[in-house]
């Protein structure tokens, strides 16, 4: 009885032996039980695979998703395994097919074995041989929308937009990705206006195989309609709420749309008093006809101080710093302070801005040092502003007092002046994107009336007139059912300045033109008056007009975000408008659909200065 416990120790120390020289040997390498029915320990591939068919795209399609591709590399592959991949090849095969359309494929799966394979060849290869027959196209579709809570026209209209728009009509290819694809689509231009909780009800692909044909249906339910309710910020305690929500513009009380959403999600975060925005429609809480717009930020630093470099083909190489308070002590405004360094100019300027009251409008103010080299001459100019202004969803809007005085030290260059003057700003943008747009246009003007103060006091009225406008030319098919538009890009400016002819108006208040933005194929700012001796200056006068194809580009039947465009710009600046002779640019460039914002590069020639340059912007304003 004494000898049974001192058994467990003596079975326990064992079964620890046992267990550790298990481990010892798959640490060294050594299988504990080995396989018998291994293939071998080869390190090459299992087998070949031979996908034969009379189209490289289809050929391309099956040998990127078989599962036989998986197990390819596995070089101890057995026997069995093998032929049990092979048995469920041809279902893997004939359901690959049917997302591109080919339901009544014929095909073959065989396999072969090599007794002398090359060096680093497997001994087996898999030949599948596929004939893919007829491929079904789309022969009807039906498409409804219905919805509680919505107007009945308002959903016929909108079925019928549907049905305008559907990516799989009549008569093209069916295939799985491109069904999902237009259910897609319609389902997310639905919930883009005014039909947030818009679903998919229903849908069906009814294939009949033998008439490789396919009847569509899609049924959707729109939800209730919603309207636009108030903006509520939440966490964010630095900043007074109410008059940073001003700043995003959110229409409340009109229909939701996706779009106007993220306008104002963008307005807040560039407003530079968050560092980061989240707008969404509270769709569980409160009335659908005023529902509340949620906008999650966070604080941004009230001061900031930021170092640039950049670089430009006007200007050349330039260093900034900025220096932003987001509320000056006593006064709550924004003050964002620039200092600017390059080729052509030396900046410092600030500029104060107050938040927006109930009915948008703001006040502002800005103080501006300059030395720029204009035309001929390096001009040092002060220029102060104070007035107010109004950011609408289209229409922007400013009046203010501005004081400006240039001189310059260059032998020869017109005396010092100062003026004063009153200016009326108007802008209208009607673009489909105001940061990179394809159609659409936008039309500015500025009018200022004010006397020069010294050397002499003389009347003058200043005006001047910007406008664009992108007309479409038709579309240019990019390849698996996406067309993209081609465009003319039309644009005009002008400027006059009425005063007696002998006024010293200051240089700042003249117009000179040429470079990135205007007339390209000539230096920034080279193209203005004539003077004594030749030197150029500002003009009283000035007519700017550019017209632009922009294309859509394939790269070998590939859709790439690049577009090829061909312009003519011309300009012209003079004293009298009879003077006006024009400087043409022609020449071609890139347009890139980056990241950050629409990049162009032109190579521009100029006929009169018999000069190619290269001309690169990144961004669109107007």
């Amino acid at each position: 009885m004494c000898s049974a416990p001192a058994r467990w120790p003596a079975l326990l120390f064992l079964s620890l032996l046992v267990v550790l020289l298990q481990a010892c040997s798959v640490l060294r390498g050594t299988p504990a039980m080995p396989d018998a029915a291994a293939a071998g320990s080869g390190s090459g591939p299992a087998f070949a695979l031979d996908i034969e068919t009379g189209d490289d795209s289809i050929r391309d399609y099956l040998a990127q998703h078989m599962e036989l591709q998986r197990f390819r590399q596995l070089p101890d592959l057995q026997t069995q395994e093998l032929a049990r991949l092979l048995g469920a090849a041809d279902d893997d095969v004939r359901g690959l097919l049917a997302t591109l359309g080919y339901f009544s494929p014929d095909i073959t799966i065989s396999l072969h074995d090599s007794p002398r394979p090359a060096k680093d060849q497997p001994a087996r290869s898999v030949q599948v041989r596929v004939a893919p027959g007829p491929r079904t196209h789309v022969a009807g579709v039906d498409l409804t929308v219905v919805g509680d809570g919505a107007a009945p026209e308002d959903l016929a209209r909108r079925q019928a937009q549907l049905r305008r728009d559907w990516r799989l009509p009549p008569g093209t290819p069916f295939t799985q990705q491109d069904w999902d694809a237009a259910k897609a689509q319609g389902l997310h231009r639905l919930q883009a206006l005014r039909y947030p909780q818009a679903r998919i009800a229903e849908s069906r692909a009814d294939v009949d195989a033998d008439k490789s044909r396919a009847e569509l249906s899609v049924h959707y339910d729109s939800g209730p309609a919603y309207r636009f309710g108030p903006l509520q910020i939440r966490g964010g305690e630095r900043y007074d709420s109410v008059g940073t929500s001003r700043i995003a513009r959110l229409p409340t009380g009109e229909d939701y749309s996706e779009t106007r959403l993220l306008d104002a999600q963008q307005r807040l975060a560039s407003s530079g008093y968050y560092d980061a925005v989240f707008l969404t429609l509270d769709t569980e809480h409160g009335d659908p006809q005023a529902a509340p717009v949620i906008a999650q930020v966070r604080d941004a630093r009230l001061q900031k101080l930021v170092f640039g470099v950049g670089i430009s083909t006007d200007t050349g190489a330039r260093l900034t710093m900025d220096h932003i308070h987001n509320r000056l002590p006593g006064l709550g405004w924004r003050a964002v302070t620039k200092v600017s360094l390059d080729h052509e100019r030396r900046l410092l300027s600030t500029d104060w801005t107050a938040l927006p009251a109930a009915d948008g409008w703001r006040w502002f103010t800005g103080v501006q040092l300059q030395r720029e080299v204009t035309g001929s001459f390096d001009v040092d100019s002060t220029r102060l502003r104070a007035g107010r202004t109004q950011n609408g969803a289209h229409i922007d809007r400013s009046y203010f007092l501005q004081h400006d005085t240039a001189k310059s030290s260059d032998v020869g260059a017109p005396p010092s002046s100062s003026a004063l003057s009153a200016n009326y700003g108007w802008t209208g943008r009607y673009f489909n994107n105001n940061t990179a747009p394809t159609r659409g246009w936008g039309l500015a003007g500025e009018l200022g009336v004010g006397s020069t103060l010294r050397p002499a006091r003389d009347p003058f009225v200043r005006a001047q007139l910007r406008w664009q406008s992108f007309i479409g030319l038709g579309q240019v098919d990019m390849g698996d059912n996406l067309r993209r538009n081609s465009r003319l890009s039309l644009r005009l400016e002008g400027g006059a300045l009425l005063a007696r002819g002998g006024a010293d108006i200051p240089a700042t208040e003249l117009f000179l033109t040429g470079g990135d933005t205007t007339v390209r194929g000539y230096g920034y700012r080279s193209i203005g008056a004539r003077i004594n001796n030749g030197e150029l200056f500002g003009g009283r006068y000035m007519a700017v007009g550019s017209v632009e194809w922009q294309r859509p580009i394939s790269v070998r039947g590939n859709r790439t975000d690049f577009e090829s465009a061909m312009f003519i710009d011309a300009g012209a600046v003079a004293d009298k408008p009879g003077d006006l002779s024009p400087r043409v640019g022609v020449g071609a460039g890139l347009r890139w659909r980056s990241p950050v914002g629409p990049l162009q590069a032109d190579l521009g020639y100029g006929l009169q200065s018999h000069q190619l340059r290269l001309h690169l912007r990144l961004g669109y304003t107007f």
